[in-house]
């Protein structure tokens, strides 16, 4: 919603979705007290709940979202690649506790809204929020930013506009301010039927849409400014440095001089850059020296290379691949640090994956290893990296034999997920009985303790189906499904799942009553689903 800088070709849906934001920024907030911002303090939770003065209820504004979400799930831009994807839950995870424990997080938002972050491939450097706690993040902003505390700034910037219900305010607001638009066009055609000038009759309603999109305007920037104060606060109480806001607005700062429309400080949606930078710096200044210390990164070596997995992967055409050929050369590799070198040595080795040139992947991937010695999850990037290339070249056994051991479901590490799939995939493809046995046990345990990863609900519905257990593929499917709000699909996978329930065709693994009790009730749910959503319409 406010780190908008680059916009090459995007998809129609999250095109859209981004303009729903836009206009929705584009109304001014309900007015609150100067300086406060609503459930900003952690004293907030010692008072009562007075509202928050919109019009729109949690309820129906997590509806909007799902309809909106629901395209985003569709569209082919649409990515969940697994490194990335736990790098940014790393993150986001503690700006959540962060939140929740200095009152921000109400314990009903928490409950009804999603708190789902949607990756697209897409170059440009942007985020948004969107209603019923959805958030877009484009793999062009994980690409430049260089450490976790820039993009905590983001995310917390993001969180706080569903925290402070900016766009609810703001569809109030707007609801508020279409009287006085009428007024103006009722005094217009007073003063034409006075004047017999059609003349006065434009300048008084121009006039009073001008005034009215200027306090638009002024109130944007207002929920701008309370998103950059709240989402510091969530951001430090995280344990993220503060210097991380400062660091990613000069990034927008030094970005925007190639797409800066020149418009005067008035005329804008967002505050200045400058503005915002000397803010957080004035805050920085203002912090309390007893407060604790933000962890030290690790060197920045894992951002660094997360972002060039993000840079590839968000321009993957094959004159890009072949620009991180010439990076990774020995001589262009000399001026740089030894993070960026790791990075460098990433991408170029996950181009050559992508180019299919695996003799030449594995030169790199040799190099890669030896440059991240010493620094185990630099190492163990390395690690996915090379099993990858392994299943991209069919060599499922190495994969599984790169991958093992496969660590426990819930371990904590961000890595978890990435390496569970991975080798979830690899068993998949390897069809070994025992290999498969440990997938469904593992993707069923993850699954269990994250009901809302719908890439692991599909990867363990690809191992029920080796393993013969058509009815449990289907319904881990339909799950799938669900979660990204493709209710129609899950429910035509679910009738096909009781169809062969009925005719007897269980699959080799034999019959599973409990699964075809399971089917039968989730039918039944997304049935009502889409009547409701049916009398909602």
């Amino acid at each position: 919603m406010a780190y908008r800088i680059f916009r090459p070709r995007t998809p129609k849906a999250w095109l859209l979705a981004r303009a729903l934001v836009c206009a929705l920024a584009a109304y001014p907030l309900v007015a609150t007290p100067a300086g406060t911002s609503l459930g900003a303090s952690p004293t907030a939770k010692n008072l009562p709940d007075l509202g928050d003065g919109t019009e729109m209820s949690p309820a129906a504004e997590r509806r909007l979202g799902d309809g909106i979400a629901r395209s985003l799930y569709r569209d082919p831009d649409y990515v969940d690649d697994p490194v990335i994807a736990g790098y940014v839950q790393s993150i986001w995870q503690p700006l959540l506790d962060a939140a929740r424990a200095r009152g921000d997080l109400r314990p009903d938002m928490e409950e009804l809204y999603a708190w789902d972050i949607l990756l697209a491939r897409d170059r440009s450097v942007n985020a948004f929020a969107l209603p019923g706690g959805y958030f877009g993040l484009h793999l062009g902003l994980v690409a430049i930013v260089t450490s976790r505390d820039e993009l905590a700034s983001v995310l917390g910037h993001e969180l706080s506009h569903v925290t402070q219900r900016h766009i609810a305010r703001n569809i109030s607001q707007q609801s508020a301010q279409q009287p006085w638009m009428i007024g103006a066009m009722i005094l217009g055609m007073l003063a034409a039927a006075k004047s017999n000038s059609p003349d006065a009759a434009n300048a008084m309603i121009i006039g009073g849409q001008a005034a009215a999109i200027q306090s638009q305007l002024n109130f944007s920037r207002d929920m701008e400014r309370e998103a950059d104060r709240v989402g510091f606060g969530v951001s430090t109480a995280a344990g993220f440095a503060p210097e991380g806001f400062v660091g990613m607005f000069e990034k927008l700062q030094m970005a925007n001089r190639l797409n800066d429309s020149g418009n005067f400080p008035y005329l804008r949606s967002h505050p200045l850059t400058t503005e915002r930078i000397a803010d957080m710096q004035n805050r920085i200044s203002l912090a309390p020296t007893s407060a604790p210390a933000a962890p030290t990164p690790p060197a920045d070596w894992e951002p660094l290379m997360v972002s060039a997995r993000a840079r590839l992967l968000s321009n993957p055409g094959v004159d890009a691949l072949r620009a991180w050929e010439a990076d990774a050369q020995a001589d262009a590799l000399q001026t740089r640090s030894p993070a960026q070198q790791a990075a460098t040595l990433y991408g170029a080795t996950l181009a050559a994956v992508k180019l299919r040139e695996f003799v030449r992947a594995q030169t790199l991937l040799s190099r890669l290893q030896t440059q991240v010695r010493g620094r185990p999850v630099a190492l163990r990037l390395a690690q996915l990296l090379g099993a990858e290339a392994s299943m991209a070249r069919g060599d499922a056994p190495d994969a599984v034999q790169r991958l093992a051991p496969a660590p426990q479901p819930g371990s904590g590490a961000w890595l978890d997920r990435a390496q569970l799939i991975l080798m979830a995939q690899a068993q998949t493809r390897q069809a070994v009985p025992q290999g498969l046995a440990q997938a469904s046990q593992n993707m069923h345990a993850w699954a269990q303790n994250h009901p809302k990863d719908a890439s692991a609900w599909r990867t363990l519905g690809a191992v029920y189906e080796v393993q013969g257990r058509a009815v449990a593929a289907i319904r881990a499917q339909a799950h799938a499904d669900a979660i990204e709000q493709d209710w129609n699909a899950a429910l035509s996978r679910l009738r096909a799942a009781q169809d062969l329930v009925r005719t007897g065709q269980w699959g080799a693994a034999g019959p599973d009553f409990i699964e075809a009790a399971i089917v039968d009730t989730r039918a039944r749910e997304i049935v009502q689903r889409l009547r409701e959503q049916a009398l909602q319409r």
